[in-house]
């Protein structure tokens, strides 16, 4: 049965790939699985009909048959799972990725989106330039241990794998602010991932969407 995700009808991010959908898509893409995609208004998100299957109102959700799926990392993880390509055949290389997907939404990603929320949502709060730097500080420490982690490998272990994908999708969050480009290692390894056919048929699916929108014209 054909799954279908939900996405932004017009992305906060204007096509960027940052809008969480866009790691369901490439986990689909890495596992050659066609899917089907409903788009949804900001409004439609918070109504009862999508609350019914993301109780904080927001997407990516997943629908296959009778089962239903929100949070992108769980939904990945489930594809991953049952398809071929994103993890592992070997039970402890399955593990670490595994970890590596854990990694990436809850030690990496935290202060990214802190960051994210002082510059957008709190900037003209007067606490704001003084908390920024703090931020910062504590991106680069993760991004230090990341890198020293990393260290010249291709991929985190291994071959790339499903911890490889979330890890590149939340560092991606980082561009604009040029933090990723302090870390050379990091951003060749972020390139590696966008290099990915994949990668880059899920971000031209988000980006079609955006420049089919009366926002992007």
């Amino acid at each position: 049965m054909t799954p279908t995700i939900t996405a932004f009808e017009q992305s906060p991010d204007r096509g960027q790939g940052l809008a969480r959908d866009t790691r369901v898509r490439w986990a689909l893409e890495e596992a050659g699985q066609p899917y089907e995609v409903r788009l949804l208004s900001f409004a439609a998100m918070k109504e009862p009909a999508h609350r019914a299957l993301h109780p904080f109102g927001q997407i990516p959700t997943y629908e296959e048959g009778d089962l239903v799926l929100f949070e992108s990392g769980a939904i990945v993880l489930h594809i991953a799972q049952h398809h071929a390509g994103l993890l592992p055949d070997e039970a402890n290389a399955r593990a670490r990725a595994i970890a590596w997907m854990f990694a990436a939404v809850n030690t990496v990603e935290p202060p990214i989106l802190e960051l994210v929320t002082v510059r957008i949502l709190e900037g003209d709060r007067p606490w704001a330039e003084q908390r920024l730097p703090l931020v910062k500080d504590r991106i680069r420490k993760r991004l230090d241990e990341l890198s020293a982690r990393l260290g010249d490998a291709e991929w985190l272990d291994g071959a790339f794998s499903a911890g490889d994908l979330m890890m590149v999708s939340v560092l991606l969050r980082l561009r604009p602010s040029g933090i990723l480009d302090e870390y050379p290692s990091l951003a060749a390894y972020v390139a590696r991932g966008e290099a990915r056919p994949a990668y880059q048929r899920a971000f031209a699916a988000q980006l079609a969407v955006f420049k089919g929108s009366p926002a992007g014209g």
